[in-house]
């Protein structure tokens, strides 16, 4: 199992190359100037700014800015953001903890509705529990995370004034009641990317049961006079849940897509909210961090993916 990790890890460096190098000259390309505040700041001489440039590497050609970029990120410089005026990786850190436990959270919410209501709807196709569900799984993911956020929001914090709708880290409580205040202020933004992704993922649940279901061995284990339950759980769910994995890794993307927009309506200090500021400020050093953590990522739970495979389906060789 280590040799198969190492290779994987192996694999994802020249992935994380290219990916760092797309992104970093389709930036350096893009129209703007970080300084482009300097340049219109009279309180800031002409000197400096040319010395700010030059310290920066900005007038450089494009590929030495990206290997003197890379050889920085290795060495565990991340860049200075122009616009907040401290280091890109201390604005980062700041906000990443925020990001990680409202997506963390939504997952697992994600997953504690779409496993049992996907089996159980498996188990009863085309009763009334699986209609049900199925229609409102059709709802769930055909409304956009910005509408029902905007729906939560004039429902439970408008109207029924019960939770607030904007997410603060700089909570006055102490205690059990700081506990209490930061899931109040939780609630809405893990639920609408939990209801989300929750849809989605039970219909594909339900599907790939019905798949396994079906199989000569699912009728052979009840044929020996193993209990339903002994069936479902043992034989059925743990060759189902292989392209549950595969479906949830390749989701992870998406779920920062979805967590950008609802840390915006939300008000969430995040990275999502950090990389829509950077961009619209031109702080490319920022933007340029924060998008190659998202790939970090996406690449990270794609290893722990391929890890899970083997440990569901000893068939899949990890050799």
């Amino acid at each position: 199992m280590s040799q198969y990790v190492l290779r994987r890890l192996l694999i994802a460096i020249p992935s994380l190359l290219g990916i760092s190098a797309v992104l970093f000259f389709v930036l350096a390309l893009a129209p703007g100037d970080p300084f482009s505040e300097l340049a219109t700041n009279p309180n800031v001489p002409p000197e400096v700014q040319a010395a700010l440039r030059a310290k920066f590497g900005l007038d450089d050609p494009i590929y030495l800015r990206y290997f003197h970029w890379l050889n920085a990120m290795l060495h565990g410089d991340w860049g200075f953001s122009f616009v907040s005026r401290m280091d890109v990786d201390r604005l980062i850190l700041q906000r990443l903890p925020t990001t990680l436990f409202v997506i963390g959270s939504a997952q697992i919410l994600a997953l504690l509705i779409a496993i049992p209501v996907g089996v159980y709807a498996a188990t009863k196709p085309y009763s009334l529990f699986d209609q049900i569900a199925n229609t409102l799984a059709f709802v769930g993911f055909s409304l956009p995370t910005f509408f029902t956020g905007i729906l939560f929001i004039l429902i439970f914090s408008v109207t029924l004034d019960w939770l607030p709708f904007v997410y603060t880290t700089d909570i006055k409580a102490t205690g059990i009641h700081w506990v209490f205040e930061m899931i109040r202020q939780a609630i809405m933004p893990v639920a609408v990317l939990g209801l989300f992704q929750a849809a989605s993922m039970t219909r594909f649940v339900r599907s790939a049961m019905l798949d396994v279901i079906r199989l000569d061995y699912v009728t052979t284990a009840r044929a020996k006079g193993l209990g339903q339950a002994k069936v479902i759980v043992k034989h059925v769910m743990r060759n189902a849940m292989i392209p549950v994995v595969t479906l949830i890794a390749l989701q992870i993307p998406a779920v920062f897509g979805g967590a950008i927009v609802t840390e915006q309506i939300f008000r969430i200090p995040g990275i999502g909210s950090l990389l829509i500021s950077s961009i619209l400020s031109n702080d490319t050093p920022v933007v340029m961090a924060v998008t190659f953590v998202f790939a970090c990522l996406v690449v990270l739970f794609n290893l722990i993916a391929d890890v899970l495979y083997g440990w569901l389906d000893p068939r899949i060789s990890l050799r």
